[in-house]
């Protein structure tokens, strides 16, 4: 398998999901603004909506979306647990996590990496990434070290990565100290160092 990445973005939960299975991948950095691979590739060929990550398997099949990468590395692998059984309400509470890291914390932090965005559309996207932090912050209220409770999982993988941009937009994590704990946690997990490491950080 090879995935393709960009440094710290999104794809990095893939990373560790991929590093978590311990299965013999590669990794190739991608340039989205230039939809250029590492090695020269024309990376729309690769994936026609132009971001990260991309998972090429050994059939030479291309996976897209991060949600879909993690959970087919999940389901491949009999010994990670990195998802809990199908049809549990345990599995349930890991995708309603994984889905509201995708579509509701991830989004928020969009416009603080854009370059065109203007004062007032990173002081509006900083407020609703709060509003996100909040959400997540009740979620951990119960103590629970994870997601899904006491067993990592991909949607931790996931929920790391976005809420540790806050260190790179200057949102102060201490403001959330469930979460500041969560994240400081799964950042020493091996997987997850070696992901930096890997991705140069």
């Amino acid at each position: 398998m090879k995935l393709f990445y960009k440094p710290g973005a999104c794809s990095m939960a893939s990373h560790i999901a991929l590093l978590e299975i311990g299965q013999a991948f590669d990794i190739e950095a991608v340039d989205t603004v230039a939809a250029r691979t590492a090695s020269g590739q024309d990376f729309l060929k690769i994936n026609p909506k132009g971001y990260v990550p991309a998972l090429e398997l050994g059939t030479g099949e291309i996976l897209t979306e991060g949600p879909a990468i993690l959970q087919f590395l999940a389901d491949s692998s009999d010994t990670a647990n990195l998802a809990p059984k199908p049809g549990t309400m345990a599995r349930a509470r890991m995708l309603e996590m994984l889905t509201f890291t995708s579509s509701e914390l991830h989004k928020a932090f969009g416009p603080l990496f854009r370059d065109s965005s203007s004062t007032e559309e990173n002081a509006k996207a900083r407020q609703a990434v709060a509003q996100k932090f909040d959400t997540v912050e009740k979620e951990f209220e119960d103590g629970r070290p994870y997601v899904s409770g006491e067993q990592f999982s991909i949607a931790d993988a996931y929920l790391f990565v976005v809420a540790n941009w806050a260190n790179f937009t200057d949102i102060d994590l201490t403001r959330w100290p469930k979460l500041s704990e969560f994240v400081a946690r799964i950042a020493e997990r091996p997987s997850v160092k070696d992901a930096f490491q890997r991705e140069g950080f």
